[in-house]
């Protein structure tokens, strides 16, 4: 009888072991799982930390490479710019040398301009007589038009040299006056063949003359020469055919090669 106690002591000591070892092992269950959602916790947070930083890269990258296709952009219009500066001043220089001499060239036309009016009016003085003060005129006209500046005139002047070139290119009649020695005038019919020959008729046909620039008179001519020079008058007005014509010429090749400048 005195040993169960003891034994129910010692039964009790065993619940109470067993009950504490039961709390134990809960108390740790819980603490592992704890640890568990910490851990869980704490690698969410990691795994939030590396897709933060994760867009962060991404979009530092997408940063850079749009900073690198801009800088391509600048370069390459830096690089265009470069040329068109280029190019720029290259003109602005031809420009500037070009209203250089421009400046020189206007300062030269009132002198270009004497001369060529000198040229034409001795040219014009030299030449065969015909149509002189129309084309004194001309020349005149040209080189004084009301309110023209040099470049003007001189083309002015240029176009009456075309004139006169021409002159020596076709041939020409008109029925005009003539004077003659004795200071009396009277009609007749002028005929011109280039700048080599230089005739008149009378209506009737009975006088007519060639022109000696030589002498700077009017020379007679033969009935026969008459005839060609009205045969010549013909074919100058389309009544005739072109045909040759044996006439004497007013000028000699000496005179055709000082005659003109």
């Amino acid at each position: 009888m005195l040993n169960r106690p003891y034994v129910v002591l010692r039964g009790c000591c065993l619940a109470g072991v067993l009950v504490s070892g039961t709390l134990m092992a809960s108390e740790e269950t819980a603490g592992q799982a704890a640890q568990s959602v910490d851990a869980q916790q704490a690698q969410a947070a990691l795994q939030q930390q590396i897709d933060a930083a994760d867009d962060d890269t991404r979009e530092a990258l997408e940063e850079l490479r749009r900073l690198e296709r801009e800088t391509r952009q600048m370069e390459a219009s830096n690089a265009a710019l470069s040329a068109r500066l280029a190019e720029e001043a290259e003109r602005q220089q031809q420009l500037g040398t070009a209203l250089d001499t421009l400046e020189e060239t206007r300062a030269a036309l009132p002198l270009i301009e004497q001369d060529m009016t000198a040229q034409l009016t001795r040219w014009i003085e030299q030449d065969l007589p015909f149509l002189r003060d129309e084309r004194l005129a001309r020349v005149v006209q040209s080189d004084a038009q009301a309110g023209a500046d040099s470049i003007e005139r001189i083309n002015g002047l240029l176009e009456t040299w075309r004139v006169e070139l021409d002159y020596g290119r076709e041939i020409d009649h008109w029925r005009g006056r003539l004077q003659d020695a004795e200071g009396s005038t009277r009609e007749v019919d002028y005929l011109r063949v280039g700048r080599i020959g230089y005739y008149y008729l009378t209506p009737d046909e009975r006088e007519g003359g060639v022109w000696d620039a030589e002498g700077s008179e009017w020379l007679p001519l033969d009935e026969r020469a008459r005839r060609e020079v009205r045969n010549a008058l013909r074919i100058a007005d389309d009544q005739r055919t072109p045909d040759l014509l044996k006439l004497p010429l007013s000028i000699t090749a000496i005179n055709q090669q000082g005659g003109q400048p």
